[in-house]
């Protein structure tokens, strides 16, 4: 959809003529009561459900919603009861405009010169596309993890328009260690040479080798030490097995199955995934801190807030681990929320959140049911 208005950015900055992309999956009934906003993580997109078919009805290959397991007829936010929208935020580089299109003003690429956004800006913009759709009441917002913190915005930015929210693996604001995170992912992008200062397009040449080093980073905090020594251990490449000592005794060579593992995961993200656009939504993720404005009092915080709520951690999750939603819960219960929590024992890390968890689709298969249920 495109928005030719101008949209005011929690920077200063302002942003006009850009488009959302986003998906559509049920049917909106008749009193428009039963909309689910999806609020997408990092890398995702609007694409939450479902494949995409060729010309000749045929699958395509690695098409599959990234919510796939939580999102569908039947699922656990079934979409034969609900309407789910799936919606692509500003500055991302899967069809909404960001770093990689056009800057309408200048007719150059946005490259480094796109805008600074926030989860504000972005639940912003997601409000001006619900109100095209004629949607001005959500049944439930909901996300994990960078989009958890979009659904806890929405109660505060416009908690008449949101009836319940589900947030889960989230927090109210990054810890210092996540932050710190963040900004060794973003080093390795700005000081790969092919960054040119974020004008990589006009070089023709793309900053892989810092996406690679960013995603291996990223990728290591996503993942439990349990999983990680139970997938991997210290297991050798096949092609390494064999030698007396076991080893090549190289600084260079890939020798255990967890290097080769993030190796694969950094080329394939570095060649789909725009450096800027990392930049950019890291940046969102370090700024998120709705307690900030109320000298850090998350309880004065969230008394804005109108919605009911589900919120899920799991045990293993480190980098938003359950402490971090119980602050929340807290926090609503101190001012008197309908609040449901459900801290899940999962071996995953924080990518549990994305897992098919017959404990975790059913508790939010319960709530959608007993709660959220279209009026």
């Amino acid at each position: 959809m495109h928005f030719a208005d101008v949209l005011q950015l929690q920077s200063g900055a302002t942003i006009r003529a850009y488009d959302l992309a986003y998906e559509t999956y049920g049917t909106l009934n008749t009193d428009r009561s039963n909309a689910v906003l999806i609020c997408h993580a990092l890398n995702a997109s609007h694409h939450v459900a479902g494949v995409y078919l060729d010309a000749h009805g045929v699958e395509l290959p690695k098409s599959e919603g990234w919510w796939d397991t939580m999102i569908g007829p039947g699922k656990s936010v079934d979409t034969d009861r609900f309407f789910v929208i799936g919606v692509n935020n500003l500055g991302s580089c899967f069809g909404t405009t960001g770093p990689m299109q056009i800057h309408p003003d200048t007719g150059e690429v946005y490259g480094a010169d796109f805008p600074v956004v926030t989860v504000q800006d972005w639940v912003d913009a997601q409000a001006r596309l619900l109100d095209a759709l004629g949607i001005q009441t959500l049944a439930a917002v909901m996300g994990g993890s960078l989009g958890g913190m979009q659904a806890l915005s929405w109660t505060l930015q416009y908690p008449d328009r949101v009836r319940h929210a589900v947030v889960v693996a989230s927090a109210p604001n990054l810890t210092a260690e996540n932050i710190a995170f963040n900004e060794v992912a973003r080093r390795a992008i700005v000081t790969d040479p092919d960054f040119h200062a974020g004008h990589y397009g006009r070089h023709g040449v793309l900053p892989q080798r810092g996406l690679r080093i960013a995603r291996m980073i990223g990728h290591i905090t996503y993942l439990s030490d349990d999983v990680m020594n139970e997938k991997f251990g210290r297991q050798l490449r096949e092609a390494v097995v064999g030698h007396d000592s076991g080893y090549r005794f190289s600084t260079q060579e890939v020798e255990f199955q967890i290097e080769s593992y993030l190796r694969y995961q950094g080329d394939k993200f570095s060649e789909y995934f725009d450096a800027n656009t990392y930049l950019l939504i890291t940046r969102a993720l370090d700024y998120f801190d709705p307690a900030a404005a109320h000298g850090g009092n998350l309880t004065q915080a969230l008394a804005k807030a109108r919605a009911k709520f589900l919120l899920v951690s799991f045990t293993t999750d480190w980098r938003f681990s359950p402490a971090r939603s119980r602050e929340i819960v807290k926090a609503l219960l101190d001012n008197q929320r309908d609040v449901s929590y459900a801290e899940i024992d999962a071996p995953h890390g924080h990518d549990a959140f994305l897992l098919d968890d017959a404990r975790y689709l059913g508790v939010v298969r319960s709530y959608f049911d007993s709660k959220v249920a279209p009026c």
